[in-house]
């Protein structure tokens, strides 16, 4: 079944909380086609600030996923995308790029109304976004290998693209880590099936409107909505796919792991993270509990690479836990789409329950609660910035990822228990130092095990610096020109020179 799209690209109808967003219809985009689901099931998307339901989203099922990849496989294998010079890809990206900044206004408006955070956080992911698919377009014409020679032979390497790619999306910042798989995919020669989370489905199709505008030839970018179940396990499992892409949590993507591996297909996991954010006395204490408040409460925790653990030298605990409670009690609750609110909801009802649970759980600890620790009483899926402390790094709060606005805070005496306090987690994904000595800045961050080390800052990000973690933060690097390298594959060639 074929149908148009029905989102309307236009900034103010995202603005518009209405009666008629509970009744529109949404699309998938298969093979150059907007289709709805074989089945005819369809799901709603909920406001977290409204916390009302609205639109109506294809459920794919294994049918739907089907056609996806075979789509994306005709587009590859038959249709000859591989085989389009680097030149004409990075042109389409260069178009699309132009697309996403001219509408960068729609684009955030309707990720705010899927997961509610904030427009003073979500406008520059936006044009970040538009950013980061010039910065591939870029690398798309430049593929280059080694040449090595010898006596009797010359060999050179060529980078060559992967097959198909499932790109599997979350919901906290649902465009731009979409970028971060699908530009440097179709950069590489790669075709894609993109399944966003089921909480954030209606900008990812956004999205795929401008791709198909942008001329993206039919097949090369799918999109298909839906659940985890049926949706994703479909994707993940097919035969068709010959890799994986996903950022999530650390239990699916063993998952995703695990499934690849029976028929080793590649994979690239982005997973979650404990992130230590570690205060020295030396520091300068009022920006490096803004850096905390940054690293944790931005975004209301919902980041993989947050800072949830607060390490502070134990000299100046008290003179940080007072400043963090004070600053922290200042965030103002509200509308996400006003640019005066500090603290915005979570993404889902699931989520909240989530976060509140483990506040039972510290309770059960017997953790020192500083602030928060509650639901806000207020419309909206709203939890209060929430520390405790002084902690030990044994607690589960400390072990286990929360993705809320929690922060735990651990003393330490020396560098040498700060560093073994940070390494101490399953997790390594990203880590911050705050401290006006250049020489232990330089210690601490060869120390660390951790993908991203902040000094003096916390949760920059740049399309040109690699992101990825150590342990159980994941598998490869997303940004950067190692990207690219995770969407191809290296071939060597021998040839041989002798006489014949």
């Amino acid at each position: 079944m074929s149908t148009t799209a029905q989102i309307a690209l236009d900034p103010g109808a995202a603005l518009r909380r209405s009666r008629e967003d509970v009744e529109r219809a949404f699309a998938m985009l298969i093979d150059g086609e907007w289709t709805q689901a074989s089945s005819g099931e369809v799901f709603s998307c909920t406001d977290p600030y409204t916390e009302e339901s609205w639109g109506r989203v294809p459920q794919a099922g294994s049918l739907d996923v089907e056609r996806a990849v075979r789509a994306a496989r005709r587009a590859f294998d038959e249709r000859g995308w591989p085989q389009t010079p680097p030149a004409q890809r990075a042109a389409l990206l260069r178009r699309l790029a132009r697309l996403i900044e001219a509408h960068a206004e729609e684009l955030t408006y309707q990720q705010i109304r899927e997961n509610g955070k904030l427009v003073a956080e979500m406008r520059p992911g936006s044009r970040l976004l538009a950013r980061a698919c010039e910065y591939f377009a870029g690398l798309a014409e430049g593929p280059c290998g080694l040449t090595v020679s010898s006596h009797d032979f010359t060999t050179y390497t060529a980078r060559q693209p992967i097959g198909v790619v499932a790109a599997i999306t979350p919901w906290n910042s649902p465009l731009l880590l979409l970028g971060w798989k699908l530009f440097p995919a179709l950069a590489a020669g790669n075709t894609v099936v993109v399944k966003p989370s089921e909480i954030t489905p209606t900008s990812a199709l956004m999205l795929a409107q401008l791709i198909a505008e942008a001329g993206f030839p039919p097949g090369v970018v799918n999109v298909v909505t839906g659940h985890g179940s049926p949706t994703g396990a479909a994707l993940v499992a097919h035969p068709g796919v010959d890799k994986i892409a996903f950022t999530g949590s650390t239990a699916t993507g063993k998952r995703i792991a695990q499934v690849a591996a029976e028929r080793c297909a590649r994979v690239s996991l982005e997973l979650g993270g404990k992130s230590p954010n570690i205060l020295f006395a030396d520091a300068h204490l009022s920006a490096a509990v803004d850096g905390v408040i940054a690293g944790i409460f931005a975004a209301s925790g919902q980041s993989c690479m947050a800072g949830s653990r607060v390490l502070i030298e134990r000299g100046i605990f008290g003179a940080v836990a007072e400043l963090l409670v004070r600053r922290a009690r200042e965030l103002a609750p509200g509308d996400p789409l006003d640019a005066a609110t500090r603290l915005g909801p979570v993404a889902s009802r699931a989520q909240l329950a989530k976060i509140l649970g483990y506040f039972e759980i510290a309770r059960g600890e017997g953790l020192e609660l500083l602030t928060g620790g509650a639901r806000l009483e207020r419309r909206g899926f709203f939890v209060a910035p929430t520390a405790y402390g002084p902690a030990s790094n044994r607690s589960r709060v400390a072990r286990e990822e929360i993705f809320g606005p929690v922060a735990l805070l651990i003393p330490f005496d020396d560098e040498d228990e700060a560093v073994a306090i940070a390494n101490d987690t399953h997790f390594g994904l990203a880590a911050g130092v705050w401290t006006e000595n250049v020489r232990r800045a330089h210690r601490i961050a060869v120390r660390l095990r951790a993908g991203t080390v902040w000094v003096n800052n916390y949760r920059q990000v740049s399309y040109a610096a690699p992101f990825g973690g150590f342990g159980q933060s994941g598998i490869g690097r997303e940004l950067g020109p190692e990207a690219l390298n995770e969407y191809t594959e290296v071939k060597s060639v021998w040839i041989d020179q002798r006489a014949p």
